[in-house]
């Protein structure tokens, strides 16, 4: 295509009130994943991205998972991924092996002491996401905010 060819169609720019909506979200999505880290670096020396690949090992069958299925629920590249797993293999909290049914993969496997550690961490964290947002919604906002990150997220989800 050659630049007299290409479309020349505008922008569909928002309108102020999904501009209003967008900025609400990116706020939310700015300020929360701090807010939610410091709480468990205070309470539990355990970063977001710890506790989150943590909690998920903890509720995995045998608190077992491909390396690269964590990384994609993680949001994590492998090698970001990775260099998590060696500081948590570092405190004892998961192991890394071939995985049993194809040894081309690796998956992590959470430790006992992983495992209390997570169970440790959970009820601060709970209280803590209890007091920032589901106190503040009322059961039909907090349903509304579920629904809509589901639509929003479906192409995600998806290609999990």
């Amino acid at each position: 295509m050659t630049v007299e060819e290409a479309p020349t169609t505008q922008p569909q720019w928002l309108t102020s009130d999904e501009m209003e909506t967008w900025r609400a979200l990116h706020l939310l999505l700015a300020i929360l994943p701090g807010e939610l880290g410091r709480q468990l670096e205070r309470d539990s020396n355990l970063s977001f991205i710890e506790y989150y690949t943590l909690a998920v090992l903890s509720e995995q069958p045998d608190r077992t998972m491909r390396l690269s299925h964590l990384a994609v629920l993680a949001y994590s590249e492998l090698s970001r991924l990775s260099h998590l797993m060696k500081r948590l293999e570092k405190r004892g909290l998961v192991r890394r092996e071939p995985d049993p049914t194809d040894g081309r993969f690796t998956v992590a496997v959470l430790t006992e002491a992983g495992y209390a550690e997570v169970v440790q961490a959970a009820p601060g964290h709970v209280a803590h996401v209890r007091q920032r947002i589901f106190d503040v919604l009322s059961p039909d906002e907090q349903h509304a905010l579920r629904n809509a990150a589901r639509k929003v997220t479906t192409w995600f989800t998806d290609e999990c």
